[in-house]
């Protein structure tokens, strides 16, 4: 079931738009790693009283892209997955082992 699979997103081109959708993914998450504690503390400088309000951390503090570090750990590793399994497996598995062996006199 899985070589069929495989084979279908390998021959078509279903799997090379679906790994480069992930990584358009992946990418974007990167940049929302820096985007994020950014926007916080824009958002700090527009709206100082709602801070001041809900006793939150003050200036640009990186915990706030930790969700986005971990989308995008785990997007990576589904894509390089996704990558080894498609196109870096061996495809010659079966061809090899049906080869004929020569055989060496001892």
């Amino acid at each position: 079931m899985f070589n069929r699979l495989k084979r279908a997103l390998t021959e078509s081109y279903i799997g090379a738009i679906a790994l480069g959708w992930l990584l358009a993914q992946d990418i974007m998450q990167f940049v929302g790693i820096f985007a994020t504690p950014v926007g916080e503390w824009v958002s700090q400088r527009v709206y100082p009283g709602l801070r001041a309000q809900t006793g939150g951390p003050h200036g640009i503090s990186f915990e706030f892209g930790l969700p986005e570090v971990i989308r995008f750990l785990l997007i990576l590793a589904i894509w390089y997955g996704l990558v080894r399994w498609l196109y870096f497996s061996p495809q010659n598995a079966a061809a090899v082992s049906a080869a004929p062996r020569e055989e060496h006199p001892a």
